[in-house]
């Protein structure tokens, strides 16, 4: 079979998001959120074991066969690949996703002019939200990049694996991955408070320690960054507290009602004439929203979205007629994102 770059360079020509190794299978790759599958015979178990373990380090390989799963980065002609190593069927797969060469703009994006303007906030929690592929981390890299341009701040990074790599412009810059720098969200952000900063990456909230001590960072006075995996705003409030009982939850609905500034919710639509364009969803923690989460009144969060507005909230209903209004995507494309949304 070919060398795993090859395949990479492959995807990388396709102008693709995702490549997939599955042994037995055919290699697939995703471009324009449309998986095809790449020409070539079916891989072999063993070939691609052989292959991907080319190009482990003697470290990754021993984490891999420990734990038989494995997040790590790896580079190709200068692109970047966040590459996911996993068991199926008793053999290895590969999961990579293309991490762009440049760090998109906000305009490049598209992105809300409210949601620009969080690179002004100085404190606070920020969340963006969305199924797995549709942009997150993009959104957020495009937000801290001009932060970086603009200010000069001390921005810290904790990821699994490191993603987008900044340059030092008017700020500094550390960033830090899981498995070779640290060893977990929780004590990067716990030592992190320790270290200065004034705007915090964490790549994702999995766990109660990593979401109290995002809480923690954003209440003592840092800009905090994290994504969650969530189809919608009120659900990611929900599944925060969710994760904590009793007075723990309690307390954890104080803070949040205290900290959180605004939560984006963005999932990628087809676009017209090809590649994909966002549609967002924007909660904005306004005194009447802090009210709701302190009384865990969570379902009444969705209300508040359509009747806020003024406040520079977005339903993702207005966000997909806009696209269609402005030609980007077709009538079926926004019908059906529309009526699934509804569903949520």
């Amino acid at each position: 079979m070919k060398t795993i770059e090859a395949y990479f360079r492959s995807a990388i020509k396709a102008n693709a998001s995702d490549v997939h190794l599955v042994s037995g299978q055919s290699a697939a790759i995703r471009v324009d959120g449309q998986l095809r599958l790449m020409e070539g015979d079916s891989l072999t178990a063993n070939e691609l074991q052989e292959a991907i373990f080319a190009m482990l380090t003697p470290q990754q390989k021993k984490r891999y066969t420990e734990s038989l799963e494995l997040d790590i980065s790896h580079s190709v002609d200068n692109v970047r690949f966040r590459i996911n190593l996993h068991q199926q069927s008793g053999a290895i797969g590969l999961a990579a996703r293309l991490i762009p060469k440049n760090i998109p703009s906000p305009q490049d994006l598209r992105l809300e002019p409210q949601i620009t303007e969080l690179t002004k906030l100085l404190d606070g929690l920020v969340l963006v939200v969305g199924p797995t592929g549709h942009g997150k981390s993009t959104t957020i890299a495009s937000l801290l990049e001009e932060i970086n341009k603009t200010r000069a701040a001390h921005i810290i990074t904790i990821e699994d694996p490191v993603e987008f790599v900044f340059d030092a412009k008017q700020s500094l810059i550390e960033q830090r991955e899981i498995g070779v720098d640290t060893h977990s969200f929780a004590q990067a952000l716990k030592h992190a408070l320790r270290q200065d900063p004034n705007v915090i990456l964490v790549g994702e909230m999995r766990d109660p320690e990593t979401i109290a001590m995002a809480l923690t960072a954003a209440e003592t006075g840092h800009l905090v960054f994290s994504t969650m995996h969530t189809p919608s705003a009120a659900e990611a409030v929900e599944r925060i507290v969710d994760v904590f009982e009793g007075a723990r939850q309690k307390q954890v609905l104080e803070q949040l009602a205290a900290v959180l500034r605004v939560v984006v919710t963005q999932q990628l639509l087809p676009k017209l004439g090809g590649g994909r364009v966002a549609a967002y969803e924007i909660l904005v923690n306004t005194s009447a929203v802090s009210n709701l989460i302190r009384e865990n009144n969570i379902p009444q969060i969705r209300n508040a979205i359509t009747t806020g507005s003024q406040h520079g909230m977005l339903t993702m209903d207005h966000s997909i007629k806009a696209l269609f209004d402005k030609g980007l995507i077709d009538a079926t494309i926004a019908m059906n994102r529309v009526a699934r949304q509804r569903k949520v």
